[in-house]
């Protein structure tokens, strides 16, 4: 075989190429020979050996000037040196960045066009090159299939205008102004290769193939999480329609069940999850979707029989295949991060969602069980700090421990009730003498005030709950009189700094202060009143309505014991009030309270106002028949 010496250039002896190239195949036949050992040591192994040879291999190419005959083979091991690293590394580094730079500067040497190193980073060498004058056309094979590589390099470190520009490029022919990644890459069409070529790891069309689908996939993810359903939909079609792998699919219908829930077609949607959930693993995504669907749908049975798979199946230990030697679509797709569709959490999160789920719906029992073993996981050491789940914002630890003691408190096992409230007691209780300076600073609207005073609030009025199930309605009322002392004394959160629920806000919300001393009044009233102390009882229910106007569980009981104590006039003046307000439109709550808070609260509701406001108002009525 004769080449054509261009004048000037400097070529090396032809056995030397003829060696180099032959080095270059031995190296990509003995990473497929790695890629197929069933052994992972010895296929990491190999591998490794595989990655020095080319590394080798290219030091040895670039230890000599740049020259045309040899540049196909020199980008030929860029690229095979580049795929299998980011194959072992599982990632693409600022390194693989640098070779893919050196490879292009070595091809403007041979142009005599390299000059001084150009400003405008790795885009402006790829305009250089690609739009050389003289570039031969047996380099353009090797200089695409390293434009694959810089294009899977910018997709994954999401430098989506670098990648729309030199998809741009390589297509000027067909649509320079189209800026559509999925488009761009689809009218892309990679020279073929030779047969007398030197062996690739992966061929260009290969890797636009993979580059087609981690694209689609990760466009329709951002358009799902946008709220572009329609496109989103579009993109997810496309993804699954190419070259996808299973653990890539599973992901892909995930996201199109994701999407028509969120379109109102839950059938399409359970149909995508059924097929994410065939085969011989399961995956947490769909589960978590599934749950979220049934929930939906109001089947609880199956919405909580989802969260306890999803539970056992993140405390499995994964099988992961072994990946290819090769650019795949994993390699380029993001990890989801707490707005995505795949995002599932971690075991002590799922935990915490079938926990309060239970308790939301009345299976208190469930709950509870749910809530120990939860906190179990948490004071084990197995995941010491608790991140709250991140759609809806999730409680703090603290409230995670107040949740389980109303969980415990409802399954009538207040006795465990009363050892997670010292628990948490012991906990945070040590913040308390510094707490006067506290309340000072944040009455200065300063940023260290804490949740504490709330936290510790809420535990002494668990603690008296639970006494009150034991039948010490002493211990209770000490209780809840520490509780209010501790809440007349504590400042509200700015009302425009967010939900309560989110822990990361310094203080506590107007809303969730009112509700909780008007909480902890009514149920001292209630230890009051049991124990036939209708006067202290009638003051806590005043105050009750003082602090929290708006609490109409207060107001009833004030109207209950108005009328046992024959205030007649005050008890009709209070009527008129409630039943005025009964008439009025309920607007919507502001303010999401805490789940413990709304379990404290559903304990001292009266079943149905309406009804009992009639009774009262024929009682009023009876002496007036006489």
């Amino acid at each position: 075989m004769s080449h054509h010496t261009p004048p000037g250039s400097s070529v090396p002896q032809v056995n030397c190429l003829d060696l180099w190239r032959a080095e270059n195949d031995r190296l990509v036949r003995q990473a497929k020979v790695a890629q197929d050992s069933g052994l992972s040591l010895r296929r990491q192994q190999l591998g490794q050996d595989a990655l020095e040879g080319f590394r080798g291999l290219l030091h040895s190419l670039q230890g000599l000037p740049a020259a045309v005959l040899v540049l196909p083979l020199e980008l030929t091991v860029i690229c095979n040196f580049t795929t299998l690293r980011a194959s072992l590394a599982q990632g693409f580094t600022e390194d693989q960045a640098q070779d893919i730079q050196c490879g292009l500067e070595r091809v403007l040497e041979t142009q005599k066009q390299l000059g001084p190193r150009l400003e405008g980073g790795l885009m402006e060498l790829w305009n250089s090159v690609l739009h050389a004058s003289s570039l031969p056309r047996e380099l353009l094979p090797a200089l695409h299939h390293l434009a694959g590589l810089q294009a899977a390099l910018w997709l994954s470190t999401d430098r989506l205008g670098d990648l729309t520009l030199l998809l741009q490029t390589l297509n000027s022919s067909q649509s320079e102004a189209s800026g559509d990644v999925l488009f761009l890459l689809k009218t892309w069409s990679p020279p073929a290769k030779e047969s007398d070529d030197p062996l690739t790891l992966q061929d260009a069309q290969g890797l636009r193939d993979v580059l087609l689908t981690a694209s689609a996939f990760r466009q329709g993810l951002q358009e799902l999480i946008t709220g572009s359903l329609p496109r989103a939909l579009s993109s997810l079609y496309e993804a699954a329609s190419g070259l996808c792998p299973r653990p890539v699919l599973v992901q892909v219908y995930t996201a199109l069940g994701t999407c028509f829930r969120k379109m109102g077609n839950p059938q399409r949607a359970l149909l995508y999850l059924v097929a994410a959930l065939k085969g011989e693993s399961i995956c947490g995504p769909p589960l978590l979707e599934a749950s979220r669907l049934y929930r939906q749908l109001g089947n609880t049975v199956a919405e909580l029989e989802s969260l306890e798979l999803l539970v056992e199946a993140l405390n499995v230990i994964p099988s992961s295949e072994m990946p290819h030697f090769l650019i795949e679509v994993e390699l380029l797709l993001p990890r989801p991060d707490p707005a995505s569709p795949l995002h599932c959490g971690t075991p002590s999160q799922v935990k915490y969602l079938l926990a309060s789920r239970c308790l939301q719906i009345g299976r208190a029992e469930d709950a509870a069980e749910h809530y120990l073993d939860l906190l179990a996981l948490l004071l084990d050491g197995s995941e010491p700090k608790f991140s709250p789940p991140p759609c809806p914002p999730g409680p703090c630890m603290p409230e995670v421990f107040l949740e389980a003691a109303a969980a415990l408190i409802q399954a009538g096992r207040a006795q465990d009730a009363l050892t997670v409230c010292e628990e948490l007691l012991s906990r945070t209780s040590f913040l308390l003498p510094k707490m006067p300076q506290l309340w000072k600073d944040a009455r200065k609207g300063t940023k260290e005030s804490p949740h504490c005073p709330t936290w510790v609030s809420a535990t002494y009025l668990l603690l008296g709950q639970a006494w009150v199930k034991l039948g010490a309605p002493k211990q209770a009322i000490s209780e809840f009189s520490r509780c209010l002392e501790l809440l007349f004394r504590t400042t509200p959160k700015d009302k425009e700094q967010g939900p309560a629920s989110n822990c990361e806000q310094g203080y506590t919300s107007d809303v969730e202060l009112q509700q909780l001393r008007a909480a902890a009044l009514i149920s001292r009233g209630l230890e009051w009143e049991a124990s036939g102390q209708d006067t202290k009882a009638l003051q806590d229910f005043l105050l009750g309505v003082q602090v929290y106007p708006g609490s109409g569980d207060a107001s009833f009981h004030l109207l209950q014991t108005l009328k046992r104590l024959d205030r007649r006039d005050e008890a009709t003046a209070l009527w008129h009030r409630l039943k005025a307000q009964t008439k009025l439109p309920q607007e919507n709550a502001t303010w999401s309270l805490p789940l413990y808070l709304e379990t404290c609260l559903s304990w001292i509701h009266p079943p149905d106002l309406e009804a009992l406001l009639e009774e009262f108002q024929q009682s009023l009525q009876e002496p007036c028949d006489l």
